[in-house]
């Protein structure tokens, strides 16, 4: 079967299609026949060994893992012998190492019922970044119906997702994104867009319960101003420095007043996949997807989701030879 796979860290011109042996579920997996993909930011970071500290546990010089993708959308060929939930002809979407092929193994709990109303590529748009935005906020943010929350970042992968399920929760949702972005952050729900080319939320002096910072760009001071007496401010995505910021900072002010700073990343579990699932199938939520592209082109994917402008989701088709 064909595989994407990179031996060197770099840049997507690292990322090499080759033919690899077949997978073999094991005993609690899930072999899966691929039909969609998609990209996220953790991809093209272990793809460039960023951060370089993420090193020490993925490889100092060489990556240990050496197939690109998490998100996976596809038909079920086979299952392993103690497996009940799922049987060949299933169709599923969720997690797995190694998404970027034709086939993958995925185990029993990180895997859901593809709703028959979505396609594929609807499917393999969900898990990373629906999962992120829903423990977000739910866990992390401890939303309540009634809240002010500022999604940051809400035309990204996460962003998109976090909007719509923001006002699932019964939120009042206010949308940072770019100029060219704005109509689509009003499309999915947001009562309130702010243009950040033309505004900084941090410095308008409105505060809000919850911030969900899909990708952050301001410093945790920033943030944390712009929260209400009792607000959260939780990081999902971001650079190095902010990230850095939310992990040693965070825990400190949060000790030191009733502001809370909170950094996470989220976990995969058959619960939360279902009931996205459920969310999906009653049109709750809409993937929103950028760009599609061919198998062949993952480097492509790669690279434009890593240039940062990406609206939504991008996601790889996988065409098989014996598809008719």
């Amino acid at each position: 079967m064909k595989a994407i796979v990179y031996y060197n860290y770099g840049s997507p011109d690292v990322l090499k299609c080759e033919e690899i042996e077949k997978p073999t579920a094991g005993d609690d997996e899930v072999l899966i026949k691929v039909r969609a993909a998609s990209v996220n930011p953790l991809d093209w970071r272990l793809m460039r060994g960023k951060p370089y500290l993420a090193r020490l546990v993925f490889g100092l010089r060489k990556p240990k893992l050496a197939r690109p993708g998490v998100d996976v959308a596809g038909q079920v060929e086979a299952v392993g012998r103690n497996v009940t939930q799922f049987r060949p002809g299933d169709e599923v979407f969720g997690a797995c190492r190694g998404a970027f092929a034709e086939y993958v193994c995925a185990t029993e709990d990180s895997l859901a019922l593809k709703p028959a109303n979505i396609s594929f590529e609807d499917a393999a748009a969900v898990p990373v970044a629906a999962l992120t935005a829903l423990q977000g906020l739910r866990d992390k943010g401890r939303i309540q119906r009634g809240h002010k929350v500022l999604v940051d970042g809400a035309s990204g992968g996460v962003g998109t997702f976090a909007v719509q399920i923001a006002k699932l929760f019964g939120a009042e949702v206010t949308a940072v994104c770019s100029t060219r972005n704005v109509d689509t952050a009003r499309s999915i729900g947001a009562d309130h867009v702010i243009d950040y080319t033309r505004e900084d939320f941090t410095q308008s002096g409105q505060r809000y319960d919850l911030i969900l910072a899909a990708n952050a760009y301001h410093s945790i001071f920033d943030y944390k101003r712009a929260l209400s007496p009792k607000g959260i401010y939780v990081i999902a995505g971001g650079g190095g420095v902010q990230m850095l910021q939310a992990m040693f900072l965070g825990p400190l002010l949060s000790l030191i007043g009733s502001k809370k700073m909170r950094f996470f990343i989220a976990k995969i579990n058959k619960e939360d996949l279902v009931l996205l699932k459920d969310f999906l199938a009653a049109g709750k939520i809409v993937p929103v997807i950028d760009r599609r592209y061919p198998f062949s082109d993952a480097a492509e994917a790669l690279r434009y989701l890593e240039e940062g402008h990406a609206q939504g989701k991008v996601v790889i088709t996988v065409e098989h030879s014996n598809d008719t």
